[in-house]
This record gives structure tokens, sequence and C-alpha cells, in this order.
């Protein structure tokens, strides 16, 4: 039983030290104080604490999923890119690797002759 009445006392204390028992005061002081309470007094606390509103969350949900979009496809096209550049640089390497071998063919043979 006491080790509980110590869990929930430093419980208290690190909301108090960390400025939540202060938050919550305020904007449950505010909240009293409206003259017009508004219909949801849940928003009223999370829009106070600096939540988003419930249109300004779902804008939010919105511009994120059509970045997700955006993002999938421009990795799609980086990737397509890489193998496209992969084969350019294989195509001169063989190139590259035909032309010192038949150097090195000539060589021998006008050393040869």
């Amino acid at each position: 039983m006491m080790m509980r009445y110590k869990e929930k006392e430093a419980f208290r204390k690190y909301l108090d030290s960390s400025g939540v028992l202060d938050a919550l005061t305020k904007v449950l002081v505010a909240l009293y104080e409206q003259n017009d309470k508004p219909s949801s007094a849940l928003e009223f606390v999370q829009q106070k604490l600096g939540a988003p509103s419930v249109s300004e969350y779902e804008k939010l949900q919105a511009e994120m999923s059509d970045l997700q979009l955006k993002y999938n496809e421009l990795l799609v096209a980086h990737q397509e890119n890489c193998k496209e550049q992969k084969m350019v640089l294989f195509k001169h390497f063989i190139i590259i690797n035909s032309c010192w071998i038949t150097s090195e063919v000539n060589a021998q043979r006008s050393a040869s002759t």
C-alpha cells in the first residue's frame, strides 16, 4: 500500500516538475472562465494545448498522403534511373574493355612482326 502511494507521489512530482500540471490548470481555468462553453470541451483543451483541430488534422493527413504518393513515384523513378545509369556504365565498361583488349592484341602483333 505504501509503495503505491510513493509511486503516485513520484508521478505527481514528475507531472509538476515537467509543467504538465501548470499547463492543464491554465487550460481548465480558461475553459471555466468561458462565458459561452464550447460544444466540445475536449477539443477546447486540445486546441489550447497546441493540438491541431479536427479539420486541420484531416488536412495534414491528406497532405501527408499526397506527399507519400509523390515520394513513392520519385523513388520508383530514381530506381529506374539508377538501373539505366548502371546499364550505361556497364556498356561503357564493355566498350573500354574491348578497346583495351584490341589495343593489346594490336600491340602484341606489332611487337611480333
